[in-house]
């Protein structure tokens, strides 16, 4: 292969792997945060700007999340039912969309004209892509890790009881980052828009890859959830190449099975 087929392998890895860690991102967020294994978070990537995606997911919160945390007696409980709501949560999005749009693959071209960067040739709607998945990626790390908010919530995902003792309003920040990580979900639905066609049940794989994504950055970590995506993305690309693109769900389960076995802290967890 030439260096340019080789940028261009490793390229595509990378922007699949950055719409990875921008699903993963929301999804981490709501699990580290508020325990809510949110398996109707991918079915929310329909291209829907992020203030609608985000009044959508303070919407949900507001009429089911909260309701839940106030009548739920322990945290354990707190996550089955959560767990039973974002399953209904899943098809009746899954339905609405199929009601509103069809079921019937939709797109559209949008900068389709080739750019060369070094020998290779990349088309421009995924440079794009990449490069605003990862300022919205670096975005939420910046927020959780420079302001007031952002330590609040890490405050609550290293210890909730301790967190709420000295004064931190989980009534104010657990709808705030439930609706910030559905509108990532948002966000990431209208960039693959920009350069694969869609459909209303598009979202579900999408689900399933974040979570593989969160197992190998580990749960509550940000900066690994955004690592895993890019890397998993990368091993896919790879393996697809010099196998067969067949084999892509194997090599993706093969990979999460591994690390829950070896290192089920995620790869990039450290020892304090």
């Amino acid at each position: 292969m030439s260096l340019g087929a080789w940028l261009e392998l490793l390229a595509s890895g990378v922007i699949t792997g950055s719409i990875y860690a921008l699903v993963a991102l929301g999804l981490n967020l709501q699990y580290g945060l508020m325990r809510i294994l949110n398996i109707a978070h991918g079915e929310v990537m329909i291209p829907l700007s992020f203030a609608l995606t985000f009044v959508l997911g303070l919407l949900i919160h507001r009429l089911w999340f909260k309701r839940l945390t106030d009548t739920s007696p322990n945290v354990d409980i707190f996550e089955a039912r959560a767990l039973m709501v974002c399953f209904g949560l899943m098809f009746l999005v899954q339905n609405f969309a199929s009601w509103v749009w069809g079921g019937e693959l939709r797109g559209y071209d949008y900068l389709t004209e080739p750019v060369h960067i070094g020998g290779a040739q990349f088309a421009a709607n995924k440079l794009l892509v990449l490069a605003l998945s990862l300022a919205f990626a670096a975005a939420l790390i910046v927020l959780l890790r420079t302001t007031l908010y952002g330590k609040g919530v890490r405050a609550l995902m290293q210890s909730p009881t301790g967190a709420q003792l000295v004064g931190i309003d989980t009534g104010r920040l657990h709808p705030l980052m439930f609706g910030i990580g559905l509108g990532l979900s948002g966000v990431a639905g209208c960039l693959l828009s920009m350069t694969y066609t869609i459909a209303p049940a598009m979202g579900e794989p999408y689900t399933v890859t974040s979570l593989i994504v969160i197992t190998l950055g580990g749960f509550g970590s940000m900066g690994g959830a955004l690592a895993g995506g890019l890397l998993l993305g990368v091993v896919e690309a790879l393996g697809m190449h010099f196998t067969s693109p067949s084999l892509k769900s194997l090599l993706s389960y093969g990979i999460f099975i591994a690390v829950l076995l070896l290192r089920p802290n995620g790869l990039f967890h450290r020892k304090r």
